[in-house]
């Protein structure tokens, strides 16, 4: 099998690999064998590379090698190739040191003659020494004549070398080996000159550092740039700084208050829904005072409602008997008569065969024709009785239909209620002065800070902000963020990777720690991967070296139609920060805003509020590798179909790799466009009977040689728009086998949708709205705010990760969501509340109120 590391400064030659090798190199040029350098590949490679800086220990501080090595074999200075003497600069203080007259005279003679390195080089048998280069003599590489005393001094050269680092082989022993792959023996070598500890051999550096020459990793190796991609320093944290602003005492200060006057109205909100519910309650309790019970709940369990499955934070209601459990909006939903029964959904696409998804006939299938069924349950009902007490819910539903709902807490009693007295109080005390504009985008002088992306008519939100990674420091920045964020507008933030140490994000070198990852049972299974088939919308296994070749130079089906994979959860996200946890610092590091984005600290970021010991949720971070091509399919796009966040995220493509179509596939794209068009014609005449029925065509869609994604985000006071064109052409998509979607529950959150070109199109045609288009370029980090819905269509296979993130700004968006996810069919993929943003809410203003006091008393 051939594997192919894909192409982002990384070589993309092949070569084949062994079964129980875990990454790739590149193709080597054949080397005719001697008797000499048959012996080893690494030797033939390192015999035909072109001649680098020679660097010797002599030059280094003394380390602990220095220690035990004799004197005659140290220099005080490097000799550059115009015969100039450079001073290391490392020590204020150099021993000197003496050399006998030989040496020197070969030395001087070394400085003035060309040099070329010998085409193979002879290498006893017995020897198992390491040919190490150090830092030392700089000799120019020109082109050598070929004369008899040149080759003398090559070989005089290379005996003076080889007995050199026959001494520190004898000095160092074991400890001479290479870093990246703990191999030493028949290996050049490069010892970094800054740490003066590690050494990098040149198969290693050619294969995993490709971007780097060898006199760099002399200067300084990859571990001290902070991007070495060992296993062990992949499976190492803390090695870079993830935070790229300290924030002073003033500034936390300021985000404390200014989270706890956009959170407070959201508290006040909960406590009002409780206060009346309790009142409900002490209608039909005999004592003066309520009495609520506490319901037994661990701090590592969710509680959810049985009916809407939306999360419970702290009052509900609790059947005795059957522990059925229910969330305060359905009990108001009850007794208002409002209370929807949420049936489940059988939602099924026929598979027609493959050659049904090519645009042919369907194949004959034994299974007769699914459809779209609901399990229409006879109106049940179920009423709160007068006083307002509400029965359990009738066994059709779920519950037992005999006892009374008991009402219950997890909170203390008047813990919510403290909190807001105490918030009230704060906010009292210390006002917030008006906050200033910061948008500059109106003005000309700021073009490089906005990029266009919609043609709106009497709009003045044509242009979204985008500013640099550098930029993004200041803080004067980050209220220009906040002015666009509360707009509910996306945010494009160039050059995100450029504030980072550079670590590789090929996916390879990710695969490889994976399976390098000893402790961790993953890496057995590392083998194989499940990956989406976008054509067929279908989970499928394949071998991860053939997914990743398939990454970098494309794949087919046998008609030559472009084959889209996706990986699906890989690594488990769950599991990402565990895994592969120098990754996740570097992505850390590269985000920008960090006080919105960042999942471990953000001050203004809501999800990192709540307290050790309370479960979770999965926000990220998440990685998403897929394949793509640029030119826009209209059936097996590599493509994120249209949905909407419950939450805010961030969305860096982080690595990406160009795949050329040759001109007979694009023959055969094209003829396969046509056979899918007549398809869709005859289909939808069979539907509705006509011969005027608009048909959705095809075309090339965006285009772009430097970008990598191209997104397509709505405004949110658009939404209703598309919702009604959604569901008039929801017959127009595809989805499941490329079978035709017959009808939506929601046209959104389904998520059977991605519009094309054309459809884009028809939408501005029709309903007058169009997204905010544009391409995501090769580090840039894309903000979506929450309620914003939002489609991506790979113009290249493309490495990506996200994080989720709650900013104050649109905590009402959240809530409005979880609503919205609520009222969906019983067995609806997106109607779990995964989010819980009423607990994230109220720890939030808990832990605010927390900190303030003790700033307070550090300002004091």
């Amino acid at each position: 099998m051939k594997s192919v590391v894909p192409a982002n400064g990384v070589n993309n030659g092949v070569k084949e690999i062994s079964k129980g090798t875990c990454w790739l190199e590149k193709k080597k040029k054949p080397v005719k064998a001697t008797s000499l350098s048959s012996g080893s590949s690494d030797l033939e490679e390192e015999s035909n590379a072109e001649c680098v800086k020679r660097v010797s220990n002599k030059t280094r501080k003394r380390s602990k090698a220095d220690e035990i090595k004799p004197k005659s074999s140290r220099k005080k200075r490097r000799v550059g190739s115009g015969g100039d003497v450079e001073c290391e600069g490392r020590r204020a203080k150099e021993e000197v040191v003496v050399v006998d007259d030989a040496k020197k005279n070969r030395e001087l003679k070394l400085q003035v003659a060309p040099f070329t390195k010998a085409k193979s080089r002879s290498k006893s048998k017995n020897s198992d020494i390491a040919d190490v280069w150090f830092p030392g003599n700089e000799i120019d590489v020109v082109s050598a004549s070929s004369s008899r005393f040149d080759s003398h001094l090559k070989i005089e050269y290379f005996i003076d070398c080889r007995s050199m680092t026959r001494n520190l082989k004898a000095d160092l022993g074991d400890l001479a080996i290479c870093h990246q792959c703990s191999q030493g023996e028949r290996r050049y070598l490069f010892i970094c000159t800054f740490c003066e500890e590690r050494l990098y051999c040149l198969p290693c550096i050619k294969k995993w550092y490709p971007h780097m020459t060898k006199d760099g990793v002399i200067d300084q190796c990859p571990f001290c740039r902070r991007t070495c991609n060992c296993s062990s320093c992949l499976h190492s944290s803390g090695l870079i700084e993830t935070s790229k602003r300290k924030l002073n005492n003033d500034e936390r200060f300021y985000h404390f208050q200014y989270l706890i006057v956009s959170v407070l109205p959201f508290l006040k909100k909960f406590c009002k829904a409780q206060d009346k519910e309790i009142e409900t309650e002490a209608k039909f309790q005999v004592t003066s005072q309520v009495d609520i019970s506490e319901s037994l709940c661990s701090n590592e369990e969710r509680v959810f409602c049985n009916h809407c499955a939306t999360s419970i934070v702290d009052l509900h209601r609790s059947c005795t008997k059957c522990s059925y459990e229910l969330c305060l909006n359905c009990c108001e939903e009850i007794r208002g008569g409002r209370l929807s029964e949420r049936p489940e959904v059988k939602l099924q696409f026929e598979n027609k065969g493959s050659r049904y998804m090519h645009g042919e006939d369907a194949e004959p299938s034994s299974s007769s024709v699914s459809e779209d069924e609901t399990n229409n349950i006879t109106s049940i009902k179920w009423n709160a009785d007068e006083n307002g007490s509400i029965p359990c819910a009738p066994k059709e539903l779920g519950g037992c239909g005999e006892s009374v709902l008991e009402l219950k807490r997890i909170l203390p009693v008047t813990w919510m209620s403290d909190l807001e007295n105490k918030a009230e109080t704060f906010l009292a005390s210390y006002t917030m002065d008006p906050i200033m504009s910061y948008c500059r985008c109106s003005s000309d002088l700021e073009e490089s800070m906005k990029r266009k992306a919609a043609s709106r008519d009497r709009s003045n939100d044509n242009y979204l902000y985008s500013p640099d990674s550098f930029d993004v420091l200041m803080q004067e920045e980050l209220l220009h963020f906040q002015e666009h964020w509360s707009k509910g507008e996306p945010v494009i933030v160039r050059n995100a990777l450029d504030i980072t140490a550079g670590l590789s994000w090929e996916p390879m070198v990710m695969w490889r720690a994976l399976c390098e990852n000893v402790d961790s049972p993953t890496s057995t299974n590392m083998s194989d991967v499940k990956a989406i088939d976008c054509l067929a919308n279908c989970e499928v296994k394949i071998d991860t070296r053939c997914f990743f070749e398939g990454y970098s130079k494309g794949r087919t089906y046998g008609n030559f139609w472009p084959e889209m994979l996706k990986l699906k959860d890989w690594p488990p996200s769950d599991k990402f920060e565990n895994l592969l946890p120098r990754h996740c610092d570097e992505f850390i590091s590269a985000l920008p805003f960090q006080e919105y984005s960042d999942p471990r600290s953000g001050i203004l970021n809501i999800a990192t509020k709540l307290p050790e010991g309370i479960l979770k949720p999965d926000l990220g971070p998440k990685t998403y590798i897929a394949y793509g091509i640029s030119d826009e399919l209209g059936r097996g796009d590599s493509v994120t179909k249209l949905h909407c966040d419950m939450s805010d995220a961030v969305n860096i493509l982080m690595h990406t790799a160009e795949v050329t179509i040759t001109e007979e596939q694009r023959v055969a794209i094209e003829a396969l466009k046509e056979k899918h068009k007549q398809q869709n014609e005859k289909e939808l005449q069979e539907q509705n009977g006509s011969e005027g029925k608009e048909i959705v065509s095809y075309e090339n869609g965006y285009h772009d040689e430097i970008g990598g994604a191209l997104w397509d985000i709505f405004r949110r006071e658009d939404v209703p728009k598309l919702e009604e064109y959604l569901r008039k052409h929801c017959k127009e998509f595809r989805h499941t086998y490329c079978s035709r979607v017959k009808k939506v529950y929601h046209p959104i959150h389904d998520q059977y949708c991605f519009l094309t070109v054309e459809h884009k199109r028809k939408l501005k045609a029709e309903f007058g709205i169009e997204p905010w288009t544009f391409v995501q370029k090769l580090g840039e980090a894309v903000f979506i705010p929450a309620g914003c819905p939002h489609q991506v269509r790979n113009l290249k296979s493309c490495t990506k990760v996200a994080v989720d993130f709650v900013s104050p700004e649109n905590i009402d968006e959240c809530l409005r969501l979880t609503d919205e996810f609520r009222q969906l069919p019983k067995n609806h993929k997106a109607r779990e509340d995964k989010l819980e943003i009423k607990k994230m809410v109220i720890y939030a203003v808990e832990q605010a109120l927390k900190e303030v006091e003790t700033l307070l008393a550090d300002l004091n």
